[in-house]
């Protein structure tokens, strides 16, 4: 429409200043209706006279009509830009509060996160610190059970020696006395706590590499947890004013493998819980091979005690076996020199007899040569008869004792000699069991030692 521009120049002159806030909300204002004339009668320009002079389209009424128009959507146009602005104004500020308060959300939450993250990183410290210190004990108390175990060799060596050293006992000494069970007994509780022990220790090695291998997962758990709290501590310091931050639109996104809050706290809770149950289980082992190893000693050292027992009791018996040995000896031998001096006493009491049996025979022979009636049966002949028989007879007692008293001899030498081979029999036990066998003993290892302490 025409006067356009004019229009719009009168409009910014009435609008000289920005109205005040409008209180009631805007509305379009009711459009002011204009009755226009037609253009009739004398003075209408519809007659053909005035055609050629005819320059106007619109009449002077439609002129300020069109000026009211573009005052009012002026009007309008002002009040609803205030309006907008008023909105925008209120709109940016709000953002701004929603943009700030959802920032201090985010940090407020990051540093909940990091307290978390904190709390699970010295709980897992604490759990590794403890678990590392508990290997270390049980390192100690392996190291205890190797020694021990080392230690077990010099028993053994000891008890399998006197065993074979007792072997070489002559008949009747060879005989299974309570040492010898005894021995034996040393012997198998050896090999049995041997056993023992080298099963301890491949508990206790197992145990060990089950610490390691807990406290390896704990570590890389905590190692994952101070790294995630330097990103998250990072996160943290970040502001508006930054200058390390920038636009990342891909990042606004779930991962698929994420863990949620209870997952991750399971995690390290799970974590933990399996390298306590491990620590507990180190910690009673420890105990156990604590009690084996003061067992294990006592044993071998009531056992020693008992073997050193019978030893002494049994020397004392060999002691006591040769002494009287030696005593009846002594007897044997004064016996067996009575004897000889018996022997040679008859020995010369029946050659004493041969002078009267030559004698009283050389009587008898004479006289037989007594002439005639004188070879009488005389009273002498009776009595020199008698004596030649009683010389003969005691000349038969006497070989007859003889005989006896030699083969008592023979006795006597056979005695002397057994009793001299039973007394070296008894030395060579004496010998095997004293100067052998106990004295190797004085090697017995200490408590200490046996305990696995040196």
């Amino acid at each position: 429409p025409a006067g356009g521009p004019g229009a719009m120049a009168q409009a910014g002159v009435l609008l000289t200043k920005e109205p005040a806030p409008q209180a009631v909300p805007a509305s379009h204002l009711p459009m002011k209706v204009y009755e226009t004339a037609l253009n009739t009668g004398p003075d209408s320009s519809s007659g053909l006279a005035t055609a050629g002079f005819r320059t106007a389209k619109y009449l002077p009424a439609e002129w300020y009509q069109s000026n009211n128009d573009l005052y009012h959507k002026a009007s309008t146009g002002c009040e609803q830009g205030e309006r907008g602005r008023t909105e925008a104004k209120e709109l940016a500020e709000r953002a701004a509060a929603t943009a700030q308060r959802a920032q201090q959300d985010s940090t407020a939450s990051l540093g909940q996160r990091l307290r978390d993250i904190h709390f699970w990183k010295a709980e897992l410290q604490k759990e590794i610190e403890e678990l590392d210190a508990e290997t270390g004990l049980l390192a100690a108390q392996k190291l205890r059970l190797e020694r021990a175990l080392d230690a077990t060799e010099v028993p053994y060596a000891i008890a399998t020696d006197n065993l074979q050293c007792r072997e070489r006992r002559q008949p009747p000494d060879l005989v299974s006395d309570e040492v010898e069970r005894e021995l034996l007994k040393e012997a198998e509780l050896i090999r049995n706590i041997q056993e023992l022990l080298k099963r301890t220790l491949m508990q206790a090695g197992n145990q060990m590499r089950l610490n390691r291998d807990h406290k390896e997962v704990c570590e890389m758990d905590w190692s994952d947890k101070i790294e995630t709290y330097n990103i998250d501590d990072k996160c943290g310091r970040y502001s508006n004013q930054s200058t390390n931050i920038q636009f990342h639109p891909s990042s606004v996104k779930f991962e698929e493998s994420a863990s949620t809050p209870e997952t991750w706290a399971k995690f390290s809770h799970d974590n933990i819980y399996r390298a306590e149950r491990e620590k507990l289980a180190s910690i009673n082992l420890r105990a156990l091979i604590d009690n084996i190893l003061h067992d294990v000693s006592e044993d071998l050292r009531m056992q020693c005690a008992a073997v050193n027992e019978a030893f002494a009791k049994r020397c004392e018996e060999l002691d006591d076996a040769k002494h009287k040995l030696e005593h009846h000896l002594k007897k044997i031998l004064k016996e067996i020199g009575d004897q000889e001096a018996n022997i040679a006493a008859l020995k010369q009491a029946i050659k004493d007899k041969e002078a009267p049996m030559k004698v009283a025979q050389t009587r008898l022979y004479d006289r037989s040569f007594r002439p005639n009636v004188e070879l009488c049966r005389d009273e002498a002949q009776f009595r020199l008869t008698g004596e030649v028989e009683e010389l003969t007879e005691s000349i038969e007692s006497l070989k007859k004792k003889l005989l006896e008293s030699e083969q008592s001899l023979r006795n006597l030498e056979d005695t002397r000699m057994n009793l001299e081979k039973e007394i070296a029999v008894k030395t060579n036990s004496i010998f095997i069991d004293r100067q052998k066998c106990m004295a190797h003993r004085t090697h017995y290892p200490v408590v200490l030692k046996l305990a696995g302490y040196q």
